[in-house]
């Protein structure tokens, strides 16, 4: 029976590549946005009811805004501290922290390394900077974290985001990440570059696995799971991370019943956390990827439907851009 299915798979796979560019023209205009809730699993459990509350605390925010930041800032990790003396999950600075910091868990402190602390500190300080340009006009989520880049004066004096490339690129990125956090409310758009990726995957059917395999001519033209998804990708122009639960955010996320050709599908012990995300490939139709599963296995068509099975991500060039490369 698993011969005639993976048979059944190749015999689709391209009927279903070439689909993905007419679906890409059918469906324009069919992607959802302004998700209050979070994707599953996006945000590590410890702190996606924290995200999910405080989220919510102002209208210029949303959960999935406020994880985009904390991903961006610190990968949600509660002891990050960097050269310039940002600390906790939220990267504040000493400054901002004397006078921005909130005691969101109510236990008598206020304690930069404590999430509890830090996420309602972060998103109560998107929403004062909210209100510092909430007369400047236009979108106030754009104006805030432009605010949050450039600082309240250059919003205002500019009538809303700054001509600064800096700022721009921050708003930008910000807001795009945002996506990858979200729930999709409605069908995601396909990705035009998939069929590209999915076809140089097929190519290297049969490759033998190799931990940390990039493909580089040192290592035998061989990859990892990982790495044979960045190098499919990259050939049609879209650089992603490295490891797999990075690539989880380089795009929205559909559901199992909304999979096409290209989509990335992950794997994990844990399902409700991204950052615990170990295996990844490429979906291919009818509930095959193409993956480097393991050591000592070859690059091959493998199911989908298996009791790891986490997620999809359906990559987008501004969703990889967008990705931190300092995670």
């Amino acid at each position: 029976m698993a011969s005639v299915a993976i048979s059944s798979a190749l015999a689709f796979v391209m009927l279903l590549v070439v689909g993905v560019y007419i679906v890409a023209g059918n469906l324009a205009n069919g992607v959802g946005g302004g998700a209050k809730a979070l994707a599953k699993g996006a945000v590590p459990a410890a702190y996606s009811d924290l995200v999910q509350k405080w989220g919510n605390l102002c209208p210029a925010i949303s959960p999935a805004l406020l994880a985009a930041q904390l991903y961006q800032e610190s990968g949600f990790n509660p002891k990050a501290q960097s050269h310039a003396a940002a600390q906790g999950i939220a990267q504040f600075i000493p400054g901002t922290w004397a006078s921005h910091g909130i005691d969101g868990d109510k236990d008598g402190d206020r304690d930069v390394w404590d999430p509890k602390d830090a996420i309602p500190s972060a998103a109560s300080y998107d929403c004062q900077l909210a209100s510092y340009v909430k007369k400047v006009g236009g979108n106030l989520t754009e104006n805030m974290l432009a605010a949050y880049n450039a600082g309240a004066y250059a919003v205002i004096k500019y009538r809303g985001v700054p001509p600064y490339s800096e700022t721009r690129n921050y708003v930008k990125r910000i807001t795009t990440l945002s996506e990858s956090f979200a729930a999709p409310v409605g069908r995601v758009d396909p990705s035009e570059q998939a069929a590209g990726a999915i076809e140089y995957a097929q190519k290297k059917l049969g490759t033998p696995y190799l931990w940390g395999g990039t493909g580089t001519a040192e290592q035998g033209g061989r990859f990892d799971c990982s790495g044979l998804t960045q190098a499919a990708y990259e050939t049609v122009g879209i650089k992603l991370p490295r490891v797999a639960n990075d690539q989880y955010n380089a795009g929205p996320h559909p559901q199992r019943d909304e999979l096409l050709p290209g989509d990335l599908v992950f794997f994990s012990d844990d399902p409700t956390n991204s950052r615990a995300i170990r295996h990844v490939g490429i979906y291919v139709g009818g509930g095959y990827m193409i993956d480097a599963p393991r050591t000592g296995a070859v690059i091959r068509f493998d199911p989908i439907d298996t009791p790891d099975y986490f997620g999809a991500t359906r990559v987008t060039e501004d969703g990889a851009k967008a990705l931190p490369t300092t995670v």
